[in-house]
């Protein structure tokens, strides 16, 4: 069935032009190689850089979105984290400002660097950076990229995981993220 709506049209356009994005190209200990075409690179199987942006309000809560079902990788997904691929021309921290801004409109945040991992799964080869950052303010969905947002707390995340289709790439940055903060809850997952 094909989407005829603006929305369903919008997303169409919006991943025509994701898909035409240069993406870093790395190795196995992610060493650049150079640019692709991020269709080219997911096809070929080739590995990528992605960031992994978990975003906190200050009372602890983590902000959990569910994705557009145009999304190429893990479409109507739950995901624990903003983010995405890194541009060709951009750092890590480049990309995770980028990307927390154009998917939930937060800016001019702190971000905090946790982690840095590489990633396997069927269409998906990444190596990772995972970042935090906390946020009171309001969220503004990029409709093209996010269908909702709310903040959860953790356990109430971890609960939800086990009864929704969830990112497994954003619960693996999130699943080290709570290791490393002496988190037992990590185990969980």
């Amino acid at each position: 069935m094909v989407d005829n709506s603006v929305d369903g049209m919008r997303e169409a356009a919006h991943r025509a032009a994701s898909d035409a994005e240069q993406i870093a190209w790395v190795d196995e200990q992610d060493n650049l190689l150079g640019a692709l075409v991020r269709s080219d690179l997911r096809e070929r199987e080739l590995i990528g850089r992605g960031t992994y942006i978990m975003l906190f309000n200050s009372a602890g809560e983590l902000c959990v979105h569910r994705r557009t079902l145009s999304k190429a990788i893990y479409p109507g997904y739950w995901d624990v984290a903003a983010g995405g691929m890194v541009l060709a021309t951009e750092t890590y921290a480049e990309s995770a400002a980028r990307e927390l801004e154009e998917e939930l409109g937060v800016s001019g945040v702190e971000l905090t660097v946790h982690d840095h991992f590489f990633f396997e799964d069927t269409g998906n080869r990444l190596w990772c950076s995972a970042f935090s950052a906390v946020w009171d303010g309001p969220l503004i969905l990029q409709p093209e990229e996010v269908l909702e947002a709310r903040f959860m707390p953790i356990d109430q995340v971890l609960l939800e995981i086990t009864q929704k289709p969830y990112c497994p790439d954003s619960l693996a940055a999130l699943q080290r993220y709570l290791r490393a903060q002496g988190d037992d809850v990590a185990k969980e997952l």
